[in-house]
């Protein structure tokens, strides 16, 4: 155990070392710990067994996603997002339910071994995108703050969103509520998932500010600990939130956007060392991910597999996102930005771990699909990443220049 937590510290601080450049290399973080991942497992040198369960899979990729959540929430900028919500407003309200329709129907089409529920559920999962592998974009200057925003704000929400219709769906697929009932069952599953995480994450928040703000009155907040309260808060939103049956994710991400309001302009300074131990837990999840996940899966893809993963990151999701976007005054090749950066990641994979818990069907099958369409995001948003923020940098700034 000790010799693979000595390599991988290792490897992490060679990383720490020349992260500046290889962000902006066309190999992105996520993409060196995944091959490396898969590297050293057990396929290649097997420097590490491989031997996690889900359910260790799923708390680090929980965690993960909690800490990355409040963190971008609290450092979104609320102003331009108040001007600019028609765009996240769109890709959530009509964008989301549409990306979900087309995978389903493509699900179905694609694999006949998968009923209309088990279709809707890989749809679903696959209509989450990735905070943390969309950071590359919503970090870059040279991206209009709209869109940024706009896709930060939409990251943040969809995956939380997701949750109620995947439990509906996953109820359905096993036989649960398939006698009726349906709709009032969906209904009540969005509403407990959404208000209790916005209730949660909310309140928590608000009395964690409050708390936070009057001990350092009293002097009792010192330097090194007032680090460590935004990575204990966002944690606490996110683990209430789902104790008591809410989304955590909404949670996190509702808590973020509170906390960064009230923080004003010294969220950043406060939020800093919470950003780094997110990163770290990504990276480490996404090393797991090559090493446990990758390399186990690879012969049980399918020709078929692959064609929907494609289609999954091309067509289903950036037709409904382009035609959601219509009538926003946005320009062609800012919708097929917004539509192209909906890089799928941990939510996808938290999702294949509750789905494979909950005993679906096709439950080994769907993991499958998931888990290919997370390799390609992956590796195809990570090496655009870059050039295309540049490119697309470019173009609003020579159309800036002509009006």
């Amino acid at each position: 155990m000790y010799i693979e937590l000595a390599i991988f510290a290792l490897f992490v601080f060679c990383y720490t070392l020349v992260a500046g450049r290889l962000e902006r290399a066309p190999a992105s973080g996520p993409i060196v710990f995944v091959a490396s991942g898969f590297l050293m497992g057990p396929l290649v040198l097997g420097w590490f067994d491989g031997d996690v369960s889900r359910s260790e899979l799923q708390v680090l990729a929980d965690l993960t996603l909690a800490v990355i959540l409040f963190v971008d929430a609290a450092n979104a900028d609320l102003a331009v997002l108040k001007r600019q919500f028609r765009i996240p407003s769109r890709m959530l309200l009509l964008g989301l339910p549409g990306v979900i329709v087309l995978g389903t129907l493509t699900a179905a089409v694609l694999f006949d071994n998968l009923s209309l529920f088990e279709a809707a559920i890989l749809g679903t999962m696959l209509a989450a995108t990735d905070a943390a592998l969309g950071k590359a974009v919503i970090t870059n200057k040279a991206v209009p703050t709209q869109i940024r925003e706009g896709l930060n704000f939409e990251s943040g929400l969809n995956d939380g969103l997701c949750v109620p219709i995947l439990l509906v769906f996953i109820a359905l697929a096993i036989g649960e509520g398939s006698e009726g009932g349906g709709t009032l069952l969906a209904m009540q599953l969005v509403i407990e998932e959404l208000g209790i995480g916005l209730l949660v994450g909310l309140s928590l928040t608000a009395a964690g500010a409050w708390a936070r703000r009057w001990c350092r009155d009293q002097g009792w907040l010192t330097e090194i600990w007032k680090q460590i309260t935004v990575v204990a808060l966002a944690i606490a939103c996110f683990a209430v939130a789902q104790s008591l049956h809410g989304s955590g994710y909404i949670a996190a991400f509702a808590g973020g956007l509170l906390f960064g309001f009230k923080a004003k302009k010294a969220t950043h300074r406060l939020v800093l060392a919470s950003e780094g131990l997110g990163e770290t837990l990504a990276l480490m999840t996404w090393f797991v991910f090559g090493a446990t996940v990758i390399g186990q899966s690879f012969q049980k893809f399918t020709w078929e597999m692959l064609v929907f993963a494609i289609l999954s990151l091309t067509v289903i999701r950036m037709l409904p996102v382009f035609v959601s976007l219509t009538g926003t005054g946005e320009s062609t090749p800012s919708k097929l930005f917004l539509g192209w950066f909906g890089p799928r990641g941990l939510a996808s994979i938290v999702f294949a771990i509750i789905v494979l818990n909950k005993g679906v069907h096709g439950g080994e099958f769907i993991a499958m699909v998931v888990v290919l369409t997370v390799f390609l995001s992956l590796v195809a948003h990570g090496i655009s990443a870059n050039p295309l923020a540049k490119l697309m940098g470019r173009k609003e700034g020579a159309k800036a220049d002509m009006a």
